[in-house]
């Protein structure tokens, strides 16, 4: 299990869709712009944000890690924009 240290916050990113709802296909760069993640884990400094929370974070911010068949964001929760509700 990932456990992350001090003010850093673990994500799964959400699966990216080929296409909108409406039937529209999305290029890769707009597909790269989507920054949704679910907290999976949360470092001791971090306050707001628990497990299961889902996330906007800044694009292009973390380092991605794959741990047994799972990719994960490491992200410092100061890169973590807003919390959906």
């Amino acid at each position: 299990m990932l456990k992350p240290l001090e003010d850093f916050v673990a994500l799964t990113l959400e699966k990216e869709e080929n296409t909108t709802a409406s039937g529209i296909i999305l290029t890769s760069e707009a597909k790269d712009k989507q920054a949704v993640g679910k907290v999976v884990a949360v470092g001791p400094k971090v306050e707001d944000l628990k497990e299961g929370d889902k996330v906007i974070y800044q694009t292009y911010s973390g380092t991605k890690v794959e741990l047994e068949q799972q990719e994960y964001l490491l992200i410092q929760v100061k890169n973590i924009l807003a919390k959906l509700v």
